[in-house]
């Protein structure tokens, strides 16, 4: 079967427009709509603006507020939050084919290193035991010893065996508060008739690998296996050799011209035959947003060589600490520090690099501020062109 051509501007048209970012981001709010179309949402603890979560859905919405977040995962339970390639919130009706994540991180963490000094099962029972008596519980109500010197990212003991059983699914994330974790039960948090469906081990990965493709449109082995990051590359391979008979073999042209095989979605001609052309419109986007964490395939695609540089030492820093990615239409045109000091109600920008081969025209920059006027809403600011 001769390979599907995608052509550069194909690509990037069908990877904007499933990533919901072709579009302007107007008109009726539909948040869970949002968060199922892209299949999970990274959260962040870092607020330079606005936390990874809110600003990746208000790139897709701009009637999003911060203040409808929480409501998801405290009141609706529509949404949990689990382990992605980071902490995540996931749609609830997924927790059915979420149960061998469950599995698989509890094994990952039992032998990771930095585990060494977690709590036995008798002393976690425990914690869960206060937990069961009490309600939910953050971290701050418990004490245990200090935590080990051994490595950087070492916690005290209570801590450790808090997120171990998170990670195994023992505990959920109840709510957060001032996005602080809250700790219950699962049978607390996740309905009863989807945390009591079982699905085999076999259509759970069936199902990671097709919901993945479909949200990528066309991948390799290891784009796919990446995107949830809830099964191994053996894995993927597996399901890739038994489910060909269904997949598109395509060829994708890159920034750079050269082309690269993959596979598409069953659907992947209809898509391309349908697909709009992006909005010109200039989007801030957050450095954790879900079109641009595959740095190589965004590298690849847009010809963006991008990379956070937060734990970079400064005097290292090609840019700066928090830098955002500048899109225009199909085109990523630069990147911009940009700040909010939610004090004194005032969002600035700092220094815009562009893009090779991109002219900073009066008129992108006049899209560029019409865009910070609209970002700071979000945090609660005012822009001021003058306040960097």
């Amino acid at each position: 079967m001769a390979r599907l051509e995608i052509s550069n501007p194909q690509a990037r048209a069908l990877w904007l427009e499933s990533h919901l970012l072709s579009k302007a981001p107007t008109g009726p709010l539909d948040l869970m709509a949002i968060i199922e179309a892209l299949g999970f949402v990274q959260l962040d603890t870092v607020q330079v603006v606005a936390r990874a979560h809110h600003h990746i859905l208000w790139s897709r919405n701009q009637n999003y507020r911060e203040a409808m977040f929480d409501p998801l995962l405290a009141k609706d339970r529509a949404v949990f939050e689990h382990y992605t390639h980071d902490a995540s919130v996931l749609p609830m009706a997924y927790l059915p084919h979420w149960q061998r994540q469950f599995r698989r991180k509890a094994e990952q963490m039992g032998k990771a290193g930095w585990w060494k000094g977690l709590p036995d099962a008798e002393a976690r029972a425990e914690i869960k035991a206060r937990i069961a008596e009490e309600g939910a519980l953050s971290t701050h109500a418990f004490e245990s010893g200090p935590k080990s010197t051994e490595h950087a990212w070492a916690k005290p003991p209570h801590k450790m065996a808090l997120d171990f059983m998170w990670y195994a699914g023992e505990l959920a994330t109840c709510y957060r508060e001032n996005f602080t974790k809250y700790y219950n039960l699962p049978e607390h948090v996740f309905p009863e008739p989807l945390r009591s469906h079982e699905v085999s081990d076999a259509d759970q990965v069936d199902w990671l690998c097709r919901a993945a493709l479909g949200r990528l449109g066309f991948a390799t082995v290891g784009e796919i296996q990446k995107f949830w990051e809830a099964m191994s590359a053996k894995e993927c391979r597996a399901w890739l050799s038994g489910a060909e008979g269904g997949l598109v073999p395509v060829t994708v042209q890159g920034a750079d011209g050269q082309w690269r095989d993959a596979w598409g979605c069953p659907d992947i001609e209809a898509r391309l035959v349908d697909v709009a052309k992006p909005s010109t419109r200039l989007r801030i986007l957050n450095p954790f947003d879900p079109a641009i964490r595959d740095r190589d395939r965004l590298l690849r695609l847009f010809g963006m060589d991008y990379r956070v540089e937060m734990f970079v030492p400064a005097a290292k820093r090609k840019y700066g600490y928090y830098v955002y990615p500048l899109l225009e239409g199909a085109r990523f045109v630069g990147r911009a520090e940009v700040t909010a000091d939610r004090k004194s109600g005032t969002l600035a920008l700092g220094q815009v690099w562009p893009e090779a081969g991109v002219k900073w025209s009066a008129a992108r920059q006049a899209k560029l501020e019409a865009e910070l006027t609209r970002f700071a809403r979000l945090a609660g600011c005012r822009y001021q062109p003058d306040a960097a």
